[in-house]
């Protein structure tokens, strides 16, 4: 069985088939993601990376969008997860934006959720900015699944009855 690559080898993969597949007027080198927060119903569509470098400001913004709903704590979002879900969104030909379940949640949150279902991680990467429960409209879950889970970018979650799929920028594991 050959090795999983890196998330640096990932990116190198995926950055020149992602160069390959956006329109010409973007070849500029700048990345946009669209998210809906499902909680809060704010939108955010914009670029988070231009001219070889991370936008911090847009970053501020994703991450405002990602906040924690509960109690309106936010926390950086890890870049690399939205360079994954641009790498998807590229791979699957997402038009609309991401709907979200769930971005960063507080440690105060998580706790709460994880006393209620064994499903969520008491070490979970939404602490820590580094995961996202999402669902991309227009594509099957199944297939927005099977495609993450291809990239080997990091965790894969597998929610249909709740509608989602969880991805992360952790160790490549699948549930």
């Amino acid at each position: 069985m050959a090795a999983s690559p890196t998330r640096r080898q990932f990116l190198a993969l995926v950055g020149g088939s992602i160069a390959a597949t956006r329109p010409a007027h973007a070849a500029g080198g700048e990345r946009t993601l669209a998210l809906t927060n499902l909680h809060t119903g704010e939108s955010i569509r914009r670029p988070y990376w231009a001219e070889g470098r991370y936008l911090d400001d847009m970053l501020a913004e994703f991450a405002h969008v990602l906040r924690d709903h509960r109690n309106g704590e936010t926390r950086p979002i890890d870049p690399l997860l939205f360079d994954q879900l641009h790498a998807l969104q590229a791979k699957l030909g997402v038009v609309q934006a991401y709907r979200v379940i769930s971005g960063y949640r507080s440690p105060a949150s998580n706790a709460m959720l994880h006393e209620r279902s064994s499903g969520v991680a008491s070490g979970s990467l939404h602490v820590l900015g580094r995961a996202i429960d999402v669902a991309a409209p227009g594509v099957a879950l199944e297939r927005l699944r099977a495609a993450a889970v291809a990239a080997h970018a990091g965790g894969v979650g597998y929610y249909p009855r709740f509608g989602f799929v969880h991805l992360d920028i952790g160790r490549v594991r699948l549930w």
